[in-house]
């Protein structure tokens, strides 16, 4: 039986997200993100051609690590400005039916008890349709804006979501029963006190004792999302992740590391298949071969090189302008995102990455290359990353918006559903149950987080692997 893929759109409350310099195309409309209307429109479209949702990336601080400050990137708009993703998602979820939204949310900036009231409003808002991104960060500037002289530890930023997380299970799953809310008009009781409780955090980071603020949500915990890809991120993601983003250059390279976090999954207790993998992937699709490759060259046109440079010197720690364009871009093991570095340096696979190399990938202002094609020459790429790699599902970027995302829907949605690597239309029910099966609203009882539910069973503590 064919695999059916799981495909979100791609996106972020700013102007340029990964492929720089878009904007400046005349049918770009995404100087527009600041209205409504703007996401409105996008949320149609994504539905219209069944996609499982949109996932909104964030970034808290500026990239200012190119050239030693934030100039290029704020000439390029390359995601500054850029608003809060959370705010779009009611409007979203009101004009459609079925789509799912991810939102990416900070862990080292942001306190756990709010954060867990803002997650189940938007659960109860969507009805069930909420996932979130956990990420910990990467930028100093980020840091310095929350008042701190640099970000933490790259590892430590970890541990301190591990103990984040834990609150949040508890305040999601353990403070309020399933039967707490009764709504008894008659007697004027809204929820029953005594099936409500506070719940106590002593951890090595944050230390709680209260009641969630918000009565139980269709999900409780919203789908779970995560993108790191550096050893911890993959040990973490492994305990809490139902949704893994990752990426390599080529099916071979990513097959082992998804591979990697499936059994680190597995030694938690959990059923590998419940770690849906996903990867990016930029395409450019045409009728013809002629068609997609007109398409390219005009967009390409358009592309933002440098943009492209700011973003990745940011995510790396590494400062690209101080490379000669030949020389080899060494490891430096650093606190922004280390997989990004180690994609290029360890993990290429005998490849010896330049800044001209780098340049040379930068086709659509991202050092990520789109691939170019008829229908079915994407849906066979598609495939080919399905059977190679064993992905579960891919992310769309937008390059021109939304014209991008509705040559997709249009053009390649009927190629997939044709070779049943697609749906034919949307399972009912929540987020959860749309990846994984009617019923699965909830954590389930195998997830570290399921644990905090009153009366579960405590599973054996998990085997740490290196």
């Amino acid at each position: 039986m064919t695999k059916k893929i799981n495909i979100y759109a791609f996106d972020m409350n700013c102007v340029g997200h990964i492929n720089h310099g878009m904007w400046t195309h005349p049918r770009d409309q995404s100087p527009s993100y600041t209205s409504l209307d703007y996401w409105v429109n996008l949320a149609k479209i994504a539905e219209r051609g069944k996609l499982d949702g949109i996932f909104l990336a964030d970034i808290v601080g500026v990239y200012d690590v190119y050239k030693g400050g934030p100039e290029t990137a704020i000439a390029a708009g390359a995601q500054v400005p850029v608003n809060d993703p959370m705010l779009v998602v009611p409007a979203m979820a009101h004009a459609t039916k079925h789509l799912g939204f991810g939102v990416t949310v900070n862990t080292t900036y942001e306190q756990p008890y709010l954060h867990a009231r803002r997650m189940s409003t938007l659960d109860h808002l969507t009805n069930g349709r909420i996932g979130w991104n956990i990420v910990t960060g990467y930028l100093d500037s980020a840091a310095r804006g929350m008042g701190l002289p640099e970000q933490l530890d790259h590892d430590h930023r970890y541990d301190i979501a591990d103990d984040y997380l834990d609150v949040l299970y508890k305040l999601w799953e353990g403070s309020w029963d399933d039967d707490a809310v009764v709504r008894d008009r008659a007697h004027g009781i809204y929820a029953r006190p005594d099936k409500v409780r506070a719940i106590r955090h002593d951890g090595p980071y944050y230390q709680i004792d209260a009641i969630h603020l918000s009565e139980p949500s269709p999900q409780r915990t919203p789908v779970l999302y995560q993108a790191g890809s550096s050893t911890r991120g993959r040990e973490f993601a492994a305990r809490h992740a139902e949704c893994v983003f990752t990426g390599g250059p080529n099916p071979g390279v990513a097959k082992d590391i998804i591979a990697d976090i499936r059994a680190r999954a597995a030694s938690h207790g959990r059923n590998p298949r419940d770690v849906k993998v996903f990867v990016g992937m930029s395409v450019v699709v045409g009728r013809t071969e002629k068609e997609a490759q007109d398409k390219l060259e005009e967009y390409r046109r358009h592309a933002s090189v440098e943009g492209a440079l700011a973003h990745f010197s940011s995510s790396s720690g590494v400062d690209f302008a101080k490379y000669d364009l030949d020389e080899p871009i060494q490891y430096e093991k650093n606190n922004a995102n280390n997989s990004t570095l180690e994609a290029i340096t360890k993990r290429s696979a005998g490849t010896v990455w330049t800044v001209r190399k780098l340049i040379d990938q930068m086709i659509l202002g991202s050092r990520q290359k789109p691939f170019v094609g008829t229908p079915e020459q994407i849906a066979d790429h598609i495939a080919s990353w399905v059977e190679t790699a064993d992905i579960d599902g891919i992310n769309l970027p937008r390059t021109v918006a939304p014209e991008s995302l509705a040559d997709f829907v249009d053009l390649v949605v009927p190629a997939l559903q044709e070779r049943g690597l697609f749906k034919a239309d949307y399972a009912d029910g929540t987020l959860r149950e749309k990846l994984f099966g009617e019923g699965r609203s909830r954590l389930p009882a195998e997830h570290w987080g399921a644990r905090y539910r009153p009366n579960a069973a405590q599973p054996a503590p998990a085997r740490e692997i290196a």
